[in-house]
């Protein structure tokens, strides 16, 4: 009697032959091109938006002294800002941010090498910033828009007037919302003259761009595995706060007899 040890199909999916996976599959990379198209269509779209100049003079509080939002660039075109929820008198950092600024170091010296300078900037005084930053280990430059009005012109931060109607103008639609942060990204643009423009801001699920780890969740069979959490991304914790990932466990098997079972 011959016998094999398989592991047990604890997935209720179709399994197939080659032959079928390679036709599915086809039909869905058909899918992903359409995708890709569009979304290369879309990022075309997005650059010719027009722009808006920047009227104010923001200042910001940074590790080397007060700094203009025009110094934020360091001599670049470009600026892209990860409107970071850090208010005052939190002790940390949003999750959920802190998620997408995990992603951020790796980045920095790819952007600046196409003319692109990125920085984080979030309302929590400085000391507050840079005490969490360390603890988390970070290299990027986050600045603190402190006493100014930078959040709230951009559409992140919402003042107790404004909170206590309900309703905020969030991601261009007022919308019912209580929190006083919101997550965002920006983008700024210095001419030659020195003056700067707003070119793009995107909000909610649009953040997700910074979000790598969730792209390659998005590969997998198990995908991002949030349907049974109390809200999206209740799984998520900072870094430092995850317990140790919780190993496999052991497949089941189930033994396959030829001729008579024993």
């Amino acid at each position: 009697m011959n016998t094999t040890l398989v592991k047990a199909n604890t997935v209720n999916h179709p399994i197939v032959s080659m032959d079928r996976w390679i036709t599915e599959r086809k039909a869905l990379l058909a899918r992903e091109k359409e995708l890709t198209r569009l979304n290369d269509q879309i990022a075309n779209e997005r650059r010719a938006l027009p722009w808006v100049r920047v009227e104010k003079n923001y200042v910001f509080d940074t590790p080397e002294g007060p700094r203009t939002l025009a110094e934020l660039f360091e001599g670049r075109r470009q600026l892209l800002v990860q409107h970071f929820m850090f208010a005052p008198g939190w002790e940390e950092g949003c999750k959920s941010c802190s998620f997408m600024a995990d992603h951020t170091d790796g980045m920095t010296v790819h952007l600046a090498h196409r003319d692109v300078t990125l920085v984080a900037i979030s309302r929590a005084p400085l000391a507050d910033i840079e005490r969490f930053r360390q603890r988390m280990g970070w290299q990027f430059k986050w600045v603190s828009s402190h006493g100014g009005d930078f959040n709230h012109d951009f559409g992140v931060s919402f003042t107790p007037e404004e909170r206590v109607k309900g309703e905020v103008y969030y991601n261009y639609v007022m919308q019912p919302f209580r929190g006083e942060e919101t997550p965002g990204i920006s983008v700024f643009y210095q001419d030659d003259e020195g003056e700067i423009f707003h070119t793009y801001s995107r909000y909610g699920r649009g953040a997700e761009v910074m979000m790598g780890t969730y792209h390659l969740l998005d590969l997998t069979p198990k995908g991002r595995n949030e349907a049974d959490v109390a809200y999206k991304m209740e799984w998520l914790r900072h870094h430092d706060r995850y317990e140790p990932a919780p190993l496999a466990k052991p497949a089941a098997a189930v033994r396959l007899c030829s001729g008579t079972p024993a």
